[in-house]
C-alpha cells in the first residue's frame, strides 16, 4: 500500500501544531494518532494562525466520520483516505477544506559513533490504515527486505542478547543480501556466500582478543606443564567457509576451547598434589552467610559541641539511646532515650553541623549543638538515630523507608565476585559511611545494560550476594528484560504483603525503534498506599547524538505502560508518588579530551558539569522536566580501560575506522516525586573497585516517606457523616498552542470516588501568537467531596488535572497538586507547571481550600517529620542550650542541577506578556 504524507501516526499535539505552525497556509492539514481514544485519530487544520483539532472516529461497522460542528451531517467512509479526500470540497464543516498535506519527514536511521547500536534498515514510510480501526502492520515489500517471520524469530531469539554489534550486521544481511545467497545456489555456488562474508565482517573484532587471551592461555599452561604444541589440536571437519578470515577465527577458538578444557584438569591436578604433600586443605570456594542478622553495634562519633568542647556520642540503636559523654570520661554526662529526642536540625550552611533537641524530666527542652569531623559523619549520625526512631516506635505499618538504585553497564562481562562495594553505597562521591554502609535497605532496585547473564543466573547472584551482606533473604518483587537490559526489585520478607498492583513494561528504541539493544524496562507498583515507578534504559551512544538520546526518551515516556490503568493519559512522571529513572543514558561531555582529563585529575567537576549534555538538555526542558539528580563529586564513569580504574580509554577501533569516545557521565540516577513529599537523596556515587566493565557502577540511596492504609478513628456510621470538601474560587491556565479550542478540566485522585470534571472555561485570550489563556470562575468548578473527611488522611492526598479540549477531548497538559498546604478556612494560592508527554505544555494557577470538619483535625507527627533544615544566621554567637524552635516548613527538593537557575512561577518570559510585563 503506498504510504500517505499526511498520515504522520502518533506524534505528539505540539509536534503537529510546530508542523502546521511551519507550513504557514490556511488549509495545511495532517493526520494523527488519537491520544484519547485508542483506533481514533485526530485531524488537525490551520486557519488563520490557529490549530482547529477534530476527532476521526469508527463506528460499530469500522466506518469513519469527522465529529464537526453541530447542524453538519456527519458523513462515513471505508478508508482514511476517502475521508480525506471529501474534506477537501468546502461547505464540509470545517472552518477550512483540507487544501495543503504536511508531509512526515522520513527518519534517518542511526548508526552508533562508537558502534554500540546495531547497523541495519531504518524506519519504514508510515502506511495509512486500510480501514478504519487498523494499525499500520508490517512494513511493504518495496520498502525492506526483511521478512516479517524471520524478523520476528530474530527478537524472540535473542531477547537477552548483548551482542549489538553483532545483531546489527543480521539486520544488514537480512535486510540486504539474504535473497542473494538462494540465487546464488541456484546457480550452483556451494555455500552461503553473503552469509560467511557478513560473519567475517561481524567476528572481525574477535580476532584481536582471542589472540590475546590464547597468548595468556598458552602461558598459564605451560606453567602447569601442559603438552608442548597446545597450538595445534585437530581442526574440525567438514565445515564450508568461503572466508579464510571466518576459517582462521574457527582455527582459533577451537584452541581456546582445546587450552580451556585442559587447564582446569592440569591447575586440579597441581592443586591436589600441594595439599597431599603439606597437608593442606583447600578454602571453601563459597562462604555460608550467618543464619541470622545481626545486631547493630554501638556506634561513637566525637565531635566539638561549644566552642572547643570535645564530647563522644555513643549511639545504641538497639537499646534506642543515646550517651552524651566528655572525652577522657568513663561514665556518660547523660542519657537520652529515643522517645525524649524531640528534634534534630541540619544546618546547611556548615554542612557537618547538627543540632539535637530533646526533652528533661524538668519539662524544659535542651538543645545543643554538635560539629562532626566531615558532612558525611554528620550524616551517619542522622541515619542512625533514624533508624532507632523506626526501630523503636511501635507502629504497625512503615512511614519511612529505604530505596537503594544501583545502574551499571556491565560491557557483555561476567559480574566478580564480589558486589559488596556496590551494594553497600562505598567507593566515590557522596558514599554511605562505614557505620552505615551495611545497614539492609527496605527495596532494592537493580538495573543493567549489557548483561550478558541469564535471567534467573542474575537473580540469584543478586539475591546470594545481598544475602552474604545483610543475612536477608530478599524477596523477588520483579523482573523485568529486554535483551541485555535488565531492572530486577527485591525487598525485604517483611514488606512483601505490602508489595501489591505490580506492573512490568518495557519499549524498543533500537535501530528503527524494533531492536532491543536499546530500549529501556520498566516495574511499578504500591508499597501500601504509595506508588513507585522505576525506569532502566540504555540510550542511543555517541557525543553527535543528543538529539537521537532526547528522541529515545520522549519514546520511552509515551510507549511505556505502567501504574494506574485509570492514569493512562496523563503524563509518566505525574503517574507515581515517586519515579525513579536510571541506566546508561549515554550523556556525553562537550569538551576537548585534554581538558577534560585536566580537570578531573584536579576533581574540577562542576567545570565538567556545566559541558554535560544532560544538564544541557534538562536547562532547555528537553528531557527529565522537573526531575532531581544528586550533586555529582565523582569522576566520569566511562569510558575506562578495563581490568583498572586508572585510564580512561577514549579511541574505539570499529570496522569503519577510530571512534572518540570522552570519559563522561554517562551512568545517571534521577528521580521524581510528588509537590510535598518526603525523599531525601543521601548517598550518589560509584564504585573504584569494580573494574570488569568500561564503566563503573553506580549508586544512589533514598529515605522515602511512604503512606498505608488509614483507619478512620471514628467507625463510619456512628454518627452524623461530617464530610471534607475542596472547593475552588477560580483557576487560571496559560497553554502554548496554537489553537483556541475551548476547553474543560478533569480531576483525579484517589481521595475521590470517580474522575469529577468541569464546565466550559468562561474567559479566553488568544491575542499573543503562540499561547492561549484561559479562566475558569468558581461557578464553573466542581467542589469535590473526599472519601475520607480526617486531616491526617488528606494531608498525603494529591489532586492530578488534565486540560482537555472539548473538540478533541485530548490533553493540552496535565499537572499535580498537594492538598497538604491547601487545607484551611481561607483560600491558599497556588502555582504549578503542566507537562504533556514529557514537553512543558503551559502554567496553572489558582486559588482554592481544603475544608476539613473540625472534630476531624487531629493528626501528628511523622517520623521523617523531627528531622528539619535550617540556615543558620551569619554572624550569630554560638548557642550551646536554647529551647525547641518551630519547625521550618518542608524543604523543597531540587528539580535542576545545581548550575543551572532555580525554576520559581512562570518561567517562560512569555507568560508575562498577559500580565503586562514588557
Amino acid at each position: 500500500m503506498a504510504a500517505a504524507s499526511w498520515y504522520h501516526r502518533d506524534i505528539s499535539r505540539v509536534v503537529a501544531e510546530e508542523l502546521l505552525a511551519r507550513a504557514g497556509r490556511d488549509g495545511s492539514f495532517l493526520v494523527r494518532d488519537s491520544e484519547s481514544v485508542a483506533g481514533a485519530y485526530a485531524l488537525c487544520l490551520l486557519f488563520q494562525r490557529h490549530v482547529h483539532t477534530y476527532r476521526i472516529l469508527p463506528d460499530d461497522e469500522g466506518l469513519l466520520s469527522v465529529q464537526t460542528i453541530q447542524g453538519i451531517q456527519a458523513q462515513s467512509f471505508r478508508t482514511l483516505p476517502d475521508l480525506i479526500c471529501a474534506y477537501q470540497h468546502p461547505n464540509n464543516g470545517l472552518v477550512t477544506p483540507l487544501l495543503y498535506p504536511v508531509h512526515w519527514a522520513r527518519r534517518v536511521p542511526d548508526e552508533d559513533s562508537d558502534g554500540e547500536d546495531g547497523r541495519g534498515g531504518g524506519h519504514a514510510a508510515s502506511a495509512v490504515p486500510a480501514t478504519a480501526g487498523t494499525w499500520p502492520s508490517a512494513p511493504v515489500a518495496s520498502q525492506t527486505h526483511i521478512p516479517q517471520q524471520l524478523h520476528q524469530r530474530l527478537q524472540e531469539q535473542v531477547h537477552s542478547s548483548p551482542a549489538s554489534d553483532f545483531m546489527g550486521f543480521m539486520a544488514e544481511y537480512l535486510n540486504h543480501h539474504m535473497q542473494l545467497d538462494p540465487e546464488a545456489l541456484r546457480l550452483g555456488h556451494p555455500q552461503l556466500r553473503h552469509l560467511s562474508t557478513a560473519l567475517a565482517m561481524a567476528c572481525q573484532p574477535l580476532h584481536s582478543e582471542i589472540d590475546f587471551t590464547l597468548a595468556g592461555l598458552e602461558t598459564l599452561a605451560r606453567v602447569f606443564n601442559a603438552p608442548a604444541s597446545p597450538c595445534s589440536p585437530a581442526r574440525e571437519q567438514g565445515l564450508l567457509t568461503s572466508d579464510p578470515d571466518l576459517e582462521l577465527l574457527l582455527h582459533k577458538i577451537s584452541t581456546v576451547n582445546h587450552l580451556l578444557s585442559s587447564l582446569e584438569k592440569k591447575v586440579l591436578k597441581s592443586l591436589q598434589e600441594k595439599v597431599s604433600r603439606h597437608n593442606l586443605v583447600l578454602p571453601s570456594m563459597v562462604v555460608g552467610p550467618p543464619s541470622s542478622a545481626k545486631p547493630l553495634a554501638v556506634q561513637s562519633f566525637e565531635v566539638k559541641a561549644g566552642k572547643s568542647q570535645r564530647v563522644v556520642l555513643l549511639v545504641d540503636v538497639e537499646s534506642g539511646t543515646v550517651a552524651v559523654t566528655k572525652r577522657g570520661s568513663g561514665s556518660p554526662e547523660e542519657v537520652i532515650p529515643q522517645d525524649k529526642i524531640l528534634q534534630l536540625i541540619k544546618y546547611q550552611s556548615v554542612q557537618s553541623k547538627v543540632r539535637l533537641v530533646w526533652a528533661r524530666e524538668s519539662q524544659k527542652s535542651l538543645g545543643r549543638d554538635f560539629v562532626f569531623p566531615s558532612a558525611r559523619k554528620r550524616e551517619a549520625f542522622c541515619q542512625l538515630l533514624q533508624l532507632m526512631k523506626i526501630q523503636h516506635s511501635n507502629l504497625d505499618e512503615p512511614e519511612l523507608i529505604s530505596v537503594y538504585i544501583g545502574t551499571w553497564n556491565m560491557g557483555s562481562t561476567p559480574p566478580p565476585r564480589s558486589l559488596a562495594s556496590w551494594l553497600t553505597s562505598r567507593g566515590l562521591g557522596h558514599t554511605q559511611d562505614e557505620t552505615t554502609a551495611c545497614i539492609p535497605h527496605d527495596i532494592y532496585v537493580i538495573g543493567t545494560q549489557e548483561n550478558s547473564l541469564g535471567d534467573r543466573e542474575w537473580v540469584e547472584f543478586l539475591r546470594a550476594s545481598l544475602k552474604t551482606l545483610m543475612a536477608i533473604d530478599y524477596r523477588v518483587v520483579a523482573l523485568q528484560c529486554l535483551w541485555s537490559i535488565k531492572i530486577v526489585v527485591l525487598v525485604k520478607p517483611e514488606h512483601e504483603r505490602r508489595i501489591s498492583h505490580v506492573h512490568t513494561s518495557s519499549v524498543k528504541t533500537g535501530i528503527a525503534n524494533t531492536l532491543g539493544n536499546k530500549g529501556a524496562v520498566g516495574v511499578s507498583f504500591l508499597f501500601n498506599g504509595t506508588s513507585f515507578g522505576f525506569v532502566n534504559c540504555h540510550l542511543t551512544s555517541g557525543s553527535e547524538k543528543t538529539h537521537r538520546r532526547n528522541q529515545n526518551y520522549s519514546d520511552i515516556l509515551h510507549s511505556l505502560v505502567l501504574g494506574d490503568k485509570r492514569l493512562g493519559g496523563f503524563d509518566l512522571t505525574l503517574r507515581f508518588t515517586h519515579l525513579f529513572w536510571f541506566g546508561d543514558l549515554n550523556y556525553r561531555l562537550d569538551m576537548g579530551m585534554e581538558d577534560i582529563l585536566a580537570h578531573v585529575t584536579k576533581k574540577e567537576f562542576q567545570a565538567l558539569l556545566a559541558v554535560d549534555q544532560l544538564n544541557l538538555e534538562r536547562e532547555k526542558n528537553k528531557v527529565f522536566l522537573r526531575f532531581s539528580e544528586g550533586d555529582i563529586s565523582f569522576p566520569p564513569t566511562y569510558r575506562y580501560e578495563r581490568g583498572s580504574r586508572d585510564t580512561y580509554v577514549w579511541q574505539k577501533f570499529k570496522p569503519r575506522g577510530v571512534r572518540i569516545n570522552v570519559p563522561s557521565w554517562c551512568d545517571r540516577i534521577l528521580w521524581k516525586s510528588h509537590p510535598e513529599t518526603h525523599v531525601v537523596c543521601n548517598s550518589y556515587g560509584c564504585t573504584d573497585d569494580i573494574v570488569t566493565s568500561d564503566h563503573s557502577p553506580v549508586f544512589a540511596t533514598f529515605e522515602v516517606g511512604v503512606t498505608s492504609q488509614f483507619v478512620p478513628k471514628e467507625a463510619p456510621g456512628s454518627g452524623p457523616e461530617a464530610l471534607a470538601c475542596i472547593e475552588w474560587e477560580s483557576i487560571e491556565v496559560i497553554l502554548k498552542t496554537t489553537s483556541r479550542s475551548k476547553c474543560y478540566i478533569e480531576f483525579h485522585s484517589y481521595c475521590l470516588e470517580e474522575m469529577q470534571r468541569s464546565g466550559e472555561n468562561t474567559f479566553q485570550n488568544c491575542d499573543i501568537p503562540g499561547f492561549l489563556k484561559l479562566g475558569w470562575s468558581a461557578k464553573h468548578l466542581p467542589v469535590l467531596n473526599p472519601i475520607l473527611p480526617d486531616l491526617e488522611y488528606l494531608g498525603d492526598q494529591h489532586l492530578l488535572l488534565s486540560i482537555k479540549g472539548v473538540e478533541s477531548c485530548e490533553s493540552y497538559g496535565e499537572c499535580c497538586v498537594a492538598l497538604r498546604s491547601m487545607i484551611g478556612s481561607t483560600a491558599q494560592q497556588f502555582e504549578t507547571f503542566l507537562f504533556h508527554r514529557g514537553e512543558e505544555t503551559g502554567s496553572m494557577r489558582g486559588c482554592m481550600r481544603v475544608r476539613v470538619p473540625t472534630e476531624r483535625c487531629s493528626t501528628r507527627e511523622r517520623l521523617y517529620e523531627w528531622i528539619s533544615f535550617e540556615e543558620e544566621e551569619e554572624d550569630a554567637e554560638p548557642v550551646t542550650d536554647a529551647p525547641l524552635r518551630p519547625k521550618p516548613p518542608l524543604q523543597r527538593l531540587r528539580s535542576r542541577p545545581r548550575s543551572l537557575p532555580e525554576a520559581t512561577g512562570y518561567t517562560n518570559p512569555a507568560y508575562f506578556i498577559f500580565e503586562g510585563v514588557p
